[in-house]
C-alpha cells in the first residue's frame, strides 16, 4: 500500500470518529435539517426526482444532489436523522482522506495526515459533517475542483483538470453557481501569482473547451429537465434570487457585517487556530526564502484560498456560519505544514506558547458556562446540558495539556498533534452522545406530530402558530401543514394564513401553538390533547364555517 493511500485510510477513520457515532441519535433540528429532510422525503412521497417539493408544492431552492442522495440513503437504511445526515457524513470523510492523500503525494506521510487530522477535528468541520444539510457535499467538491486542478498546474496532465471539472459540475448540482465560482476565486489568483513566480502548466485551448463540455454534459440534464416541466422562472429563482441574490441582497434575515467571519473562524477553526497565527508567519516566512517547490506551491495555493474566500463572502449581503467552511482544508493545510516544521526542530517555542492557550481558552468558556449558570437560575434541564459540556471542555483541556509538555519535553513531540486531534475526538463524542441528547426536551414537535399522525383522520387540517418548527411539522406528519400568523404578525411572502381560514375549512384541525395562545374557535369545540414543555397541542372539531 503507498504511503499516500495510508494516510489517506488513517484520516478517513479519524473523520469516521468524529462524525459516525451518535450520527443518527436525536432528532432532526429546525429550520434547515427538517426543511432538506422533508424535501429528500417529498422525492419518496412524490415519485418525482426533477423537480423538489417541500410541503407538497414545488420547492426551487437548491438544485437536487443532495436530496437525491439523502432519499436513496433513506431507502437504505430508513427514514430517519442517520440517513438524512450520511450523506454529509461521508463528504466530511472523504474530505479528510483526499487532503491527506493529496498532501502526502507531495510533502510527506508527517504533512498529509496533519493535515487530515486538523481538518476532520476542528470544530465547524466535525458540526458541518454532522448536519442534515448540503454544506459538506458542496465544500467536498469545491477541496476536490482546487486540488485536482492544482495537480494539473503542477503536472500539466489533462486527467486532472477533467477530474477536477467533474467535481465542479456536482458541485454545482450540489448548491448551484457557487461551487464551481468558489473554486475559480481560488485557482484563478493562485495561477496567477504562480506564474510570476516559477513554473506554471497551463493547458491549451482544446483542454479548456473539454472541460466546459464534461461540466456541460454533467449539470445541464437535470436544469434542462426542469425547465422542461415547469418552465424557466424555476432556473431563474434557483440561480437567480437564491443563489446571486443572496450574494446582492440579503434572504431571510441573514445579514452581517463585514468582519462577521472573523470571530467564525476562531470558533470554526478550534483548537487549531491557536497555532494559525504562527502558521502564517511561517508560511510568509518560507516564501521569502522557498527552497521546497512543492512546500511553496502549496503554501501559495492555501494563502490564496483563505484570503480570497473570506474576503468573496465577507462582502456578500447574505450571511451564515457555514459558508466559510469552503476555506477550512486551506487552513489545515497552514497549520499542517507549521506543524511539520516545529517538530522537526529540537524546540518551537511558537508551537509551546500556542498549545499552552488553548487550555486557558477552554478554562475560561467552562468558568463563562458555570457564570451564566448560576446568574441565570437554569432549570434542571438546561443545568445537566451544560453540566454535560464540562466533559467537552475536561477533554480538549487535557489533550492539549499532554500536546503542551510533548512540545515542552521534545519527546514524542510528533504526536503532540495527534493528542490535540484524540482530544477533539473525544470532545465531540462526548457532545453528541451527552450533551445533545439533552436538547431533544426543548423540541416539541417531535413529541407532539406522533399524536397527530395517530389520530389523524381524512380531511383534517394540521396547523402551527407562534411554535417555532413548522418544517418539523410537515417531516413528522405529512404534507399539507399550515403556517398560521396572527393579524400583527409579520408576514413575508403572504406564506402564512390566518387561523380562521384553517379552522373554519376543516372538519377537524390540529393546531400546535403556544400553551398561552388564546385563539378563537369561531363556533367550533377545542380540546387540549396534549402539552410538551411550553407547545400546547389542540384538536378544534365542529362544522365548516365563514372565513
Amino acid at each position: 500500500m503507498s504511503r499516500p493511500l495510508r494516510a489517506a485510510l488513517l484520516c478517513a477513520a479519524v473523520a469516521a470518529l468524529v462524525t459516525v457515532p451518535g450520527l443518527g441519535s436525536g432528532t432532526l433540528w429546525d429550520n434547515s435539517e427538517t426543511a432538506y429532510g422533508e424535501v429528500a422525503r417529498e422525492i419518496l412521497l412524490t415519485h418525482d426526482w426533477v423537480v423538489m417539493h417541500l410541503n407538497g408544492a414545488a420547492w426551487f431552492v437548491q438544485p437536487p444532489l443532495y436530496f437525491w442522495i439523502a432519499a436513496i440513503c433513506a431507502k437504505i437504511f430508513g427514514l430517519g436523522a442517520f440517513a438524512l445526515r450520511f450523506p454529509s457524513a461521508l463528504a466530511t470523510i472523504v474530505m479528510g482522506a483526499f487532503t491527506a492523500y493529496a498532501l502526502t503525494r507531495d510533502l510527506g506521510s508527517r504533512a498529509g495526515i496533519y493535515a487530515g487530522v486538523v481538518l476532520s477535528t476542528c470544530l465547524m468541520q466535525a458540526v458541518v459533517g454532522r448536519l442534515a444539510i448540503m454544506d459538506a457535499m458542496l465544500d467536498l467538491s469545491v477541496l476536490l475542483s482546487v486540488a485536482w486542478w492544482f495537480r494539473g498546474l503542477q503536472t500539466g496532465r489533462a486527467r486532472y483538470f477533467l477530474y477536477g471539472s467533474i467535481a465542479a459540475a456536482l458541485g454545482f448540482l450540489t448548491k448551484g453557481p457557487v461551487a464551481p465560482v468558489g473554486a475559480l476565486i481560488v485557482i484563478v489568483p493562485y495561477a496567477i501569482w504562480e506564474s510570476r513566480a516559477g513554473a506554471l502548466r497551463l493547458p491549451r485551448w482544446p483542454l479548456w473547451a473539454g472541460c466546459v463540455a464534461v461540466f456541460c454534459a454533467i449539470a445541464a440534464p437535470w436544469f434542462g429537465a426542469l425547465v422542461a416541466r415547469t418552465g424557466p422562472h424555476a432556473v431563474m429563482e434557483l440561480i437567480g434570487h437564491y443563489t446571486v441574490g443572496r450574494y446582492t441582497g440579503t434572504i431571510e434575515n441573514q445579514s452581517g457585517p463585514v468582519w462577521y467571519y472573523l470571530p467564525v473562524i476562531v470558533l470554526g477553526f478550534f483548537p487549531w487556530i491557536a497555532f494559525l497565527p504562527s502558521a502564517i508567519a511561517s508560511a510568509i516566512a518560507t516564501l521569502r526564502t522557498p527552497n521546497d517547490l512543492a512546500r511553496v506551491q502549496w503554501l501559495r495555493l492555501s494563502l490564496v484560498w483563505s484570503v480570497v474566500t473570506l474576503l468573496f463572502f465577507s462582502f456578500a449581503k447574505t450571511k451564515l456560519p457555514n459558508y466559510i467552511a469552503l476555506e477550512l482544508p486551506a487552513l489545515a493545510v497552514l497549520a499542517a505544514l507549521y506543524l511539520d516544521g516545529a517538530v522537526a526542530k529540537a524546540r518551537s517555542r511558537s508551537a509551546i506558547v500556542s498549545t499552552a492557550a488553548v487550555p486557558f481558552v477552554v478554562l475560561a468558556l467552562a468558568a463563562a458556562i458555570v457564570v451564566f449558570t448560576r446568574d441565570n437560575r437554569l432549570t434542571g434541564a438546561f443545568e445537566q446540558l451544560a453540566f454535560n459540556l464540562v466533559y467537552v471542555g475536561a477533554a480538549i483541556f487535557a489533550g492539549t495539556v499532554i500536546a503542551f509538555f510533548m512540545f515542552w519535553l521534545g519527546r514524542a513531540r510528533s504526536a503532540a498533534p495527534y493528542a490535540i486531534g484524540g482530544s477533539m475526538i473525544l470532545a465531540v463524542a462526548f457532545l453528541a452522545l451527552l450533551a445533545l441528547p439533552q436538547a431533544e426536551q426543548f423540541k416539541p414537535i417531535p413529541h407532539l406530530a406522533p399524536i397527530i399522525q395517530a389520530e389523524r383522520k381524512p380531511g383534517d387540517a394540521v396547523a402551527i402558530l407562534h411554535v417555532s418548527g413548522g418544517n418539523a411539522l410537515v417531516f413528522y406528519t405529512r404534507p399539507h401543514v399550515f403556517v398560521v400568523v396572527g393579524p400583527h404578525d409579520p408576514n413575508p411572502g403572504g406564506l402564512g394564513v390566518s387561523p380562521q381560514a384553517v379552522i373554519c375549512t376543516a372538519p377537524r384541525t390540529w393546531l400546535i401553538a403556544p400553551a398561552t395562545a388564546d385563539t378563537p374557535t369561531f363556533g367550533h369545540g377545542r380540546r387540549k390533547i396534549a402539552r410538551w414543555g411550553k407547545a400546547q397541542l389542540y384538536l378544534y372539531e365542529g362544522t365548516r364555517c365563514s372565513t
